[in-house]
């Protein structure tokens, strides 16, 4: 059988929409995480109850939200129905692997950063790991369509990443100092280096959130006596953006053909707060599961409280968002102004020649 007719065959076999765009592959944390940690034995679970209760068949995926997550609400706006799977849910699983990877792969684990030394101990999968998985998924390309085809698949793919807040909460937990200049050049350092190997392997593309408003989540305001968010945590995240803006700037001058489009998801959070109205959220502090003070000093798990009203709450757990702020945000960045996101949106990435 012909490469060709293999890849129409995989085309027309994927769970996804008819309304096929190019292929995406996802890295970073659990804000992207479809299942990953499900695979491995992570301290990081959330395969339980009631997270899922708003996913399709109200069943718990290992995705860190109520529903679908922003990894989902990135690749609908491609025409896909929902993320693509897991890399570890189809390592071993040769011919399924061929039906799926020319649709794309989420590497995705909850608990990981940038720095290996994020999440050590703790079973996660991390980004250096996650590359080393897209570099099996190329070798895998290269047999199922040559490697001229899969150079110039890989040219119009999109690469989305969302990472670092994992390695800002670690520092931040350990030293109360999460703003220290030397670390975020660290993190600069790490991710300059991860792109760059991402690159080699032939991505040109790259669709990237920055680290939102850390300091504004539920877990940090019910740890406040006054309730308000931390402006080392906040701080700390403007300072991540500050440093990679200028770095991918230059990134896409010294290597041919690389585009990307950068979402800065702490302006688009702090957003909601100074103006919820177009937003539709109205409850922006407290978490929709969990319990105590800002629902937020007990874990979300099968004997928490969960919210009714889950589309208007900005926070579904302790950390992380709603499906309903995980598609306000997904708009945002595949549509919004440069306001949001620079130097083009995700839209215009994708449809760049």
């Amino acid at each position: 059988m012909s490469s060709l007719l293999i890849l129409a065959l995989s085309v027309c076999a994927l769970p996804f929409s008819a309304a096929a765009g190019p292929a995406i592959f996802i890295f970073g944390d659990s804000t992207v995480d479809v299942g990953t940690n499900n695979y491995i034995n992570s301290t990081f679970q959330v395969n339980h109850r009631p997270y899922g209760i708003d996913f399709p068949g109200r069943i718990p995926t290992g995705r860190y939200s109520n529903g679908f997550n922003s990894a989902d609400a990135i690749v609908k706006k491609l025409g896909f129905m929902k993320s693509p799977p897991p890399f570890l849910a189809i390592a071993n699983k040769s011919v399924h692997t061929n039906l799926q990877i020319v649709r794309g792969v989420n590497f995705a684990s909850g608990g990981s950063g940038l720095l290996y030394a994020t999440g050590f101990g703790r079973g996660v999968v991390p980004l250096s790991e996650q590359i080393q998985q897209f570099r099996a998924v190329r070798a895998n390309l290269n047999k199922l369509l040559g490697a001229a085809k899969t150079e110039s698949f890989l040219k119009i793919s999109i690469v989305f990443i969302s990472t670092g807040s994992n390695d800002i909460f670690q520092e931040f937990f350990l030293t109360g100092n999460a703003t220290n200049p030397e670390y975020i050049t660290s993190l600069k350092c790490a991710f300059e280096d991860h792109l760059k190997a991402l690159y080699s392997l032939g991505a040109r593309k790259f669709a990237i959130a920055s680290i939102p408003a850390l300091g504004c989540c539920p877990i940090i305001r019910a740890a406040n006596e006054a309730g308000a968010c931390s402006d080392d945590l906040n701080n700390a995240a403007l300072s991540f953006y500050s440093a990679i803006e200028p770095m991918l700037q230059s990134l896409s001058s010294e290597l041919p053909e690389m585009k990307y489009s950068l979402g800065n998801t702490y302006k688009m959070i702090t957003s909601f707060f100074l103006n919820p109205g177009p937003s539709g959220l109205s409850e922006l502090q407290s978490a929709c599961c969990g319990g105590g003070k800002f629902n937020a000093q007990l874990e979300c798990n099968q004997t928490a409280a969960v919210c009714a009203n889950r589309d208007k709450y900005l926070f579904w757990d302790q950390y992380h968002p709603t499906q309903a702020a995980s598609a306000l945000a997904a708009e945002t960045l595949y549509n919004g102004t440069a306001e949001f996101v620079t130097p083009i949106n995700f839209k215009q990435l994708v449809e760049a020649c």
